[in-house]
């Protein structure tokens, strides 16, 4: 496994990381968490990723449950949890108000059943706290030691800006780290976040990096029925013919390489030296074994012009 520094901070998270959006406590059983944590474990995955939101905090409870019953030393782990999202009818139990930011937070570490989390994010901007409340909050919540950095997730280069601004201005902790969605299919971020990351010295973890399955390749051939595709709404935009030829061509190039196709198109992400690690899922141990592999490929020159031959898809830049 390589690890990778969080941006200008020292602590180091592994390149391939592990998530538990839509699978654990969600669709798989605590038996298949505990199986494909062992198994990340024990490739030199340290990096897990989770958030309050995720199958009602059912995730945060099967992923503590399971490191405890694993017997992970907790220095080991690098832990994320995040907030924002409804955790109930309340009108006070979402967004990002200090209110809910210090509530939700002990919510996180009682499910964990951790004294602290390695990583916090603001799971979304919200437009409606003002944000020296939020950088505020924050900077208390590693204050007090109940978080060590703070981050962001599906934010703008200017939202980033903006959040650096005000923490400098009170001499806070400054944001550490932006976790957006990235992948083969969703190059957004390369225009505008990424630079806004390096120059503040924030580290880039990225989910959604297999685009919820299609990098596998499992849809080339059309939607098996079970499939997440046949049964979700996550697929639809990203679900096209001409998506899925690229996929196609993808992934004869990674046959050509000895590769898997995710295993392309993961190694593909890892190429920037923003991105600290890519967010993973997976419903069974030879998931995480595969993906793991790619945090030790390199791709050529010629691989990546290849790649960019087939993609077609860079973003505008200025």
């Amino acid at each position: 496994m390589k690890y990778r520094n969080l941006g200008r901070s020292s602590i180091k998270v592994s390149a391939i990381s592990l998530g538990a959006w839509l699978t654990f406590g969600g669709t798989e059983d605590i038996e298949v968490t505990r199986a494909c944590i062992q198994t990340a474990v024990e490739h030199g995955v340290n990096f897990f990723d989770l958030a309050d939101s995720y199958a009602g905090g059912e995730a945060e409870r099967v992923v503590g449950q399971a490191l405890r019953d694993l017997g992970v030393a907790r220095q080991h782990l690098v832990l994320s949890s995040k907030v924002f999202w409804p955790m109930s009818d309340d009108v006070n139990d979402r967004g990002l108000s200090r209110k809910h930011i210090l509530e939700s937070v002990e919510g996180s570490l009682r499910r964990l059943g951790v004294e602290y989390l390695d990583l916090y994010f603001c799971h979304r901007f919200d437009a409606a706290t003002p944000l020296d409340e939020v950088v505020r909050a924050m900077d208390d919540l590693v204050h007090q030691g109940k978080i060590l950095y703070w981050g962001t997730s599906v934010w703008t280069a200017v939202q980033l800006e903006a959040a650096v601004g005000t923490a400098t201005r009170f001499n806070a902790y400054l944001p550490q780290v932006e976790q957006p969605r990235y992948n083969m299919l969703d190059r957004h971020i390369e225009p505008e976040i990424l630079p806004t990351a390096a120059r503040h010295g924030m580290g880039v973890v990225v989910f959604s990096p297999l685009a919820q399955g299609l990098l596998t390749g499992k849809y080339n051939a059309g939607i098996p029925e079970g499939s997440r595709a046949a049964s979700s709404r996550w697929l639809e935009r990203d679900l096209t013919e001409a998506n899925l030829e690229k996929i196609r061509r993808l992934s004869a190039l990674a046959e050509h390489l000895g590769l898997t196709v995710a295993q392309l198109a993961l190694a593909w992400i890892l190429r920037r030296p923003e991105i600290s690690s890519a967010i993973t899922g997976a419903t069974k141990p030879q998931h995480v074994v595969s993906n793991v592999a790619a945090a030790d490929m390199q791709l050529s020159e010629d691989v990546l012009v290849e790649i960019e031959g087939i993609l077609d898809n860079a973003p505008a830049r200025g």
